[in-house]
């Protein structure tokens, strides 16, 4: 690498860490908390078993997993707006990213769920507590302890998806790069350099997985 190349390299590493921190990372967690809401709210509508919204349950995961995340960003955006419902792009994003995520994520909590012994249940029962109690107290703790790994890819996974809301004019880093790339035509060395900031989010995500396994792991053998 030439001198003006590692100094385009420099400069234009601040450029897209920046945007990396301030709009990718927060869209990624705003995004996953809603996500992680619906999530349980369908799984928990699917474990219950009550037959209308269990069947409005699986036809939104359906939809969902069978369309393209970039198409229903472009749907969310563009075509909202084309329908005179306008919505700027940092919610239009969180709103698509929440929908996709929470249908991919609640399969991975019903799953969970049903891997809870069915005899936690009667144990609830017999010292009192009601079904709400015991899916808040006994269930729900020992099924997102079981969906921590896959739910913490998930997580992973949404960070690089966010590089898609470039296409609804959110400036995240690929938006930034695009435009960094439109005045200096260094395809090469900018979109490999945001893929080197992706990889360092994920990196990071990675470490954070493995010490939460640690520490429920070790929650899970003191408690046992």
């Amino acid at each position: 690498m030439n001198q003006e190349m590692w100094d385009l390299f420099i400069e234009s590493f601040w450029k897209l860490i920046i945007p990396g921190l301030k709009m990718t990372i927060p869209l990624t967690v705003t995004a996953f908390f809603f996500a992680m809401i619906i999530a349980v709210l369908v799984a928990m509508v699917q474990y219950a078993n009550v037959p209308v919204l269990k069947q409005i349950s699986r036809f939104y995961i359906w939809i969902i997993r069978g369309t393209p995340l970039l198409v229903q960003l472009l749907i969310g955006f563009y075509g909202l707006n084309n329908i005179g419902i306008h919505i700027n792009a940092f919610p239009a994003a969180v709103l698509i990213f929440s929908l996709n995520e929470g249908a991919y994520c609640a399969e991975t909590m019903r799953a969970a769920l049903e891997a809870v012994p069915s005899g936690q249940m009667e144990a609830g029962y017999c010292v009192g507590m009601n079904y709400a109690q015991i899916m808040w107290h006994i269930v729900l703790p020992q099924a997102f302890r079981t969906a921590f790994p896959p739910l913490s890819n998930s997580l992973i996974g949404m960070v690089k998806d966010t590089s898609l809301a470039a296409n609804i004019t959110y400036a995240e880093m690929l938006y930034a790069a695009q435009r960094i790339v439109g005045r200096t035509y260094k395809f090469m060395l900018i979109y490999c350099e945001v893929a080197l900031i992706y990889l360092m989010f994920s990196t990071v995500l990675t470490w954070v997985q493995r010490y939460g396994e640690k520490r429920l792991n070790a929650y899970g053998g003191n408690k046992g």
